[in-house]
């Protein structure tokens, strides 16, 4: 029996697995579930949020975080049943600062209402893009999050490109929220183009990061840096992704803020390419 045999018998499969090449396919890393930010598709949802979310299950969806449409002002009931009968789940949905600030206890409701266990900010309008207005909204932030912990729930913030590159005194609305925010109460909903857009690195940016990341809003770019469908663009999220046991993102949300009608095609193409996607 020559080396070769001997390499492919008993321990033969054992040894070429560990060579480095090998390892590697076999630590290949997928989603295990992928979610869609409903903001994506607001017209539709807006229009008729059942059947909405009965395409949305029927793409292979099985996280849906609410955003837009008027979902805050719908039945939350009927859209918890609608999911319960779908087999989608609502991990987080986004709430205005202002909701928060001035109906919190209504908010927190509508969260558990949808089965949320977590709230995520989503934008900051532009009176407080200034040092002091930050400064003082941050604070906000911060105690929000401390209410939501006490109430069972978790908090996030959601970025787009202004807090990177908007910089009273040298220093970024991002920096400054990241240092003044307790991570044990306000996350990260990390949304890559977003922040790609603004010219940062995305996987420095995660390792500043560390253990923060709560999810990640996913969306292509194209050569012009406008938005496209995942897998339509330039960014290489397996690479992103490689790093999420240092990130710490439990949810991986597809979300096209301009996602053109009639929408489907751009959310199932999305859906596909990450289902595809080995890292």
């Amino acid at each position: 029996m020559d080396r070769r045999s001997v390499m492919l018998g008993a321990g033969g499969l054992a040894a070429l697995a560990s060579q480095p090449f090998l390892a590697g396919l076999a630590r290949a890393a997928q989603l295990r579930s992928i979610g869609l930010q409903l903001y994506t598709v607001r017209e539709l949802f807006a229009a008729d949020p059942v059947a909405t979310l009965e395409t949305v299950a029927k793409i292979g969806y099985r996280e849906v975080e609410y955003g837009g449409g008027g979902y805050d002002t719908m039945d939350h009931a009927l859209l918890r049943r609608t999911m319960d009968r779908l087999g989608l789940k609502s991990p987080s949905i986004h709430v205005g600062y202002d909701a928060l600030m001035d109906n919190f206890d209504a908010s927190l409701t509508m969260a558990r209402t949808l089965g949320a266990d977590t709230i995520v900010l989503p934008y900051m309008v532009d009176k407080h893009r200034n040092g002091p207005a930050w400064d003082a909204a941050t604070a906000n932030i911060n105690r929000i999050g401390e209410k939501l912990k006490a109430a069972g729930l978790g908090f996030a913030y959601h970025n787009h490109d202004f807090e990177f590159t908007v910089k009273p005194d040298g220093i970024s609305l991002f920096d400054r929220l990241v240092k003044a925010c307790n991570p044990a109460h306000v996350k990260i909903e990390l949304d890559l183009y977003w922040a790609i857009y603004a010219g940062q690195d995305p996987q420095a940016l995660i390792r500043s990061l560390a253990g923060r990341v709560y999810a990640y809003h996913v969306k292509d770019m194209r050569a012009d840096r406008s938005m496209t469908s995942v897998g339509a663009g330039t960014i290489d999220f397996a690479s992103i992704f490689k790093l999420n046991g240092l990130a710490g993102a439990r949810h991986f949300y597809v979300e096209n803020d301009q996602s053109p009608a009639p929408y489907l095609p751009d959310i199932t193409q999305s859906f596909r390419t990450l289902s595809a996607l080995r890292f």
